[in-house]
């Protein structure tokens, strides 16, 4: 049985007539009438009452044309969602991020901005470290995941940078070289401070650019804690355990009990990369289109920041 003899018996069906259904098909009466005999057979029970004014159908083909109109709606139905599945409108799209990643303004302005493009698909959201994010993605577990500097670069992975900003120290309220610098503080004028940072692992590009700004400053720097997240940093700092530095974007977190200054003499430059990780093959139309959106609206964020 294919779906053309279910489409031959409902138009039968509606029309009452061989010969008018056959013209509504495009099709010769004769073969109409030989497929609706084959799919009787099939059946093994008559679906028409033959008569001189056309056919009626029988009480087994008035059950099985509600089934057949039944499967045929839920086909169209099924095209027309894969359809829009195709064309990324409608799915799900699993998304992981970093704790920084997600505090940077261009994060959620993504993707709020995906949520109204694209209101038929279903987002799901999931936090965990660079290294977690970028092997699930690799596998398959998450179509994107939002990070700031790569940890690892397995085959078959895609990196898409947003932008790049700069690192800041972040300082307990009261300190010192607070108090001595409203613009910046050359990193060897802290060379006596306790830091605390975001374990190697989490962010590896980070943590050893700061080590070799610090060796370059002529000094090894004294590592207090390292924590899980650039957000636990700022939290120690506010409680007087150390300093830190963070992206710049994260410079309003504990105002009240932290400040914040840029980092003069680091070389190399210190910086935090915003960044997509997704698989480079298979991409569903859903995630395309979300790095179509956050790239553009990452250009439009850098554009808008070289203005002001």
């Amino acid at each position: 049985m294919e779906l053309r003899h279910l489409r031959y018996f409902v138009m039968v069906a509606e029309e009452r007539h061989f010969t008018r259904a056959a013209a509504r098909l495009n099709m010769q009466q004769p073969p109409l009438s030989q497929q609706i005999r084959a799919l009787e057979t099939e059946l093994g029970f008559e679906l028409f009452k033959r008569h001189p004014k056309g056919v009626d159908l029988t009480t087994g083909g008035a059950v099985f044309l509600q089934e057949a109109k039944a499967i045929l709606a839920r086909v169209q139905d099924g095209a027309r969602r894969a359809a829009r599945v195709a064309a990324g409108v409608e799915g799900t799209l699993n998304i992981g991020f970093t704790s920084s990643a997600a505090a940077h303004p261009l994060i959620p302005r993504v993707i709020r901005a995906y949520r109204e493009q694209f209101p038929a698909v279903a987002i799901s959201l999931a936090e965990g470290n660079a290294g977690r994010l970028t092997e699930r993605a690799s596998v398959g577990e998450l179509e994107v995941g939002i990070l700031r500097a790569p940890v690892s670069r397995p085959e078959g992975i895609d990196f898409h940078r947003l932008l790049v900003e700069e690192l800041l120290w972040v300082l307990p309220v009261g300190h010192r070289a607070l108090a001595s610098s409203t613009g910046g503080i050359d990193i060897h004028d802290l060379r006596d401070e306790p830091f605390i940072l975001v374990r190697r692992p989490g962010a590896p590009g980070m943590y050893a650019n700061l080590l070799q700004a610090c060796e370059a400053a002529g000094f090894e720097p004294r590592v207090a804690f390292e924590v899980e997240r650039m957000l636990t940093n700022v939290s120690l700092v506010a409680a007087g355990e150390g300093i830190s530095v963070v992206p710049a974007s994260m410079r309003d977190i504990h105002r009240e009990s932290v400040g914040y200054r840029r980092i003069l003499g680091a070389r190399p430059r210190l910086v935090a990369p915003l960044t997509l990780v997704c698989r480079s093959f298979n991409q569903s139309p859903a995630l395309q289109n979300f790095i179509i959106l956050a790239r553009h609206l990452a250009k439009e964020y850098r554009a808008q920041a070289l203005r002001e």
